[in-house]
């Protein structure tokens, strides 16, 4: 009975489920059923490769979809991680709160529904071991959509949501395809509050410490052999962003990584270093700023100057996009949370003191 006295309307459905599939999508101890037990106030009893769904209508319908859109999945050859299905689950309670967006007698919204199917069919590339790369949230396929239409890209959002691993794949694409001639990867040297002192070796050796993250990237997508041979050749340079100054880049793939550290002068000495035939994407998180206090962000900058300039794009990733450990998300939407409340604590001090003044 619910707490307004009227009696629960229970529904009960079945949902075949090939049983090679099952392990995969139900998870080590049937952990990824349990969450969506939890998630939707539903109990789901597997019988023989059937598997029944019961409680309120509405809740049956969301986890019905949820475990469908995770059989297709699993059906299109991915290993299901608990990333997939806390998106999933996401998604469909964000369509519960959304409105217009109520579930109709067919157990579908307004809105497509397949998303996350959607989303698994756009495969950039694949890495040196034959594993596919390709986005896994909504606004990460909003970013690769807006890379392949824009010639210049902001990708923002926090750590964990592939801003530039995604932009790293999509310039080894176009790099392989011929698309351009080159790929040029920059970051700012600026320690990350914590002073490094003098480090040993000659200037490569000095700079890649900052550059290390990109290395990785290019390693895992095209292989350390093809990088350096190509590296080597000049077709692909890693590069602090000071090395940029003077320079103009035609048919080039540039990623300036980590921009929130870039002071004004050098996003606009950046910004102006593109050639003919050449794209770019500049990739940020406006809450790790290693500058110096007081200092203005050249990514703050540029979004507020360059908002409403055709052919360039700003994708702003959030908490829900993450795709590192599901506590990595957790920690990320406890750190906005924190920000944005204290935040809010500032600003009513503020309002209090210049009341008192007046």
């Amino acid at each position: 009975m619910c707490p307004d006295g009227s009696f629960m309307e229970l529904t009960e459905c079945r949902i075949h489920v090939p049983t090679e599939h099952m392990q995969n999508i139900f998870g080590q101890y049937d952990s990824y059923m349990k969450k969506i037990e939890r998630s939707f106030d539903v109990m789901m009893i597997d019988r023989d490769g059937e598997v029944r769904i019961s409680g309120k209508s509405d809740s049956v319908k969301r986890a019905e979809h949820v475990l469908k859109q995770l059989t297709g999945l699993s059906e299109r050859g991915n290993v299901i991680q608990e990333q997939n299905v806390d998106y999933a689950i996401a998604m469909e309670l964000d369509m519960e709160m959304s409105t217009g967006n109520k579930i109709n007698q067919e157990g579908e919204t307004g809105e497509q529904r397949d998303i996350l199917i959607e989303i698994d069919k756009d495969c950039i590339c694949h890495t040196v071991s034959g594993k596919p790369v390709k986005p896994k949230t909504l606004g990460q396929k909003r970013y690769v959509d807006a890379i392949r239409d824009n010639m210049i890209v902001f990708g923002l959002g926090p750590a964990g949501t592939g801003k530039t691993y995604l932009a790293m794949a999509m310039a080894i694409t176009a790099f392989k395809k011929e698309e351009v001639s080159r790929i040029i990867l920059t970051r700012p040297a600026i320690e990350a509050g914590e002073k490094l002192g003098f480090l040993p070796g000659d200037l490569q050796s000095k700079v890649d410490p900052y550059l290390r993250p990109l290395y990785d990237a290019l390693y895992q997508i095209m292989g350390a052999d093809s990088f350096t041979r190509n590296m080597e050749k000049g077709l692909i340079e890693v590069a602090p962003l000071a090395y940029m100054r003077g320079r103009t880049l035609d048919n080039a793939y540039i990623i300036l990584d980590e921009a929130q550290n870039t002071t004004p002068a050098q996003m606009k000495m950046f910004l102006t270093r593109i050639g003919f035939g050449s794209k770019v994407v500049v990739t940020g998180d406006a809450s790790q700023k290693d500058l110096a206090p007081g200092t203005a962000s050249g990514l703050d900058v540029a979004a507020k100057v360059l908002a409403k300039i055709e052919d360039i794009a700003f994708c702003q990733l959030t908490s829900k996009d993450v795709v590192r450990h599901p506590l990595v998300q957790k920690i990320v939407k406890a750190y906005e949370d924190y920000e944005k409340a204290d935040e809010r604590r500032q600003t009513k001090a503020k309002g209090g003191r210049e009341k008192r003044r007046s």
